[in-house]
């Protein structure tokens, strides 16, 4: 597994940089966003760990740049933040970030969020044949069909011709999970148990980012969603009526 460290201040760098190798990981390090975008773009690491504040460009630009890039594996990405309000900023602009880590940290749990997002990529990698073994045929809604045997979804409103959707695999399991209970209100820890159980370590808040994400494909108007709705104080719940 092979980590790209952005991080403007040497020492800090350096000190993850010790910290994940010593754990066996493969690093590489730079310290500005035009320099990590063309490292993402000559060997597409497995992690990211990036640096909101950054000279020129800053981290939640280079994040926006590498989830618009198309690969066949997008790369975690895991924001470091100076203070806490900034976490605010990563979520409502819904710029890709996995999750967040803020400053000072505790080089430990930083290993332990890396390893925790690493896992997710592993269990996310289906076995030869494994579309061969779960032929479970096609989930219909109004708007949406899901196919569980390619892997896809695909949009089908009144107004358009059927689209299919580009999502991470994370995105498609969630939009699975809410299409298969409609009406269901979900808390945010019970989304995260579904998508990655144990290998989750982080902040219960990061699946917003994840739901932003989702709108932005699935909702034919973000200021009003009309399929994946707030339920104020609980959490998220699917309706396609």
């Amino acid at each position: 597994m092979e980590i790209l460290i952005v991080e403007d201040e040497r020492e800090i760098a350096e000190i993850i940089q010790e910290c994940l190798e010593s754990e066996g990981f493969a690093c590489r390090v730079c310290y500005d966003g035009q320099s990590a975008l063309r490292l993402y773009g000559e060997y597409q690491p497995d992690l990211i760990i990036l640096d909101i504040r950054l000279p020129g460009m800053d981290g939640l630009e280079v994040c926006t740049q590498i989830r618009q890039k198309p690969v066949a594996h997008d790369p975690y990405i895991l924001m470091l933040t100076s203070r806490g309000e900034e976490i605010d900023r990563i979520i409502g602009l819904s710029t890709g970030a996995d999750d967040y880590y803020v400053k000072p940290f505790s080089p430990r749990e930083l290993v332990a969020r890396v390893r925790a997002l690493l896992r997710r990529r592993l269990r996310e990698s289906d076995p030869p044949g494994y579309a061969q073994r779960n032929r479970s045929g096609l989930i219909r809604t109004k708007s949406f069909t899901i196919d569980l045997e390619q892997h896809c979804i695909s949009r089908h409103f009144e107004e358009e011709s059927a689209k299919q959707l580009d999502l991470s695999s994370s995105e498609f399991k969630l939009m699975t999970l809410f299409v298969k209970h409609p009406g269901r209100v979900w808390e945010r820890g019970q989304l995260i148990e579904k998508l990655w159980g144990d290998d989750f370590f982080g902040e219960e808040r990061v699946i917003d980012t994840h739901i932003a994400r989702l709108r932005k494909k699935v909702e034919p108007h973000l200021g009003k969603p009309r399929f994946i709705q707030t339920v104020v104080g609980v959490g998220y719940k699917f309706e396609d009526s």
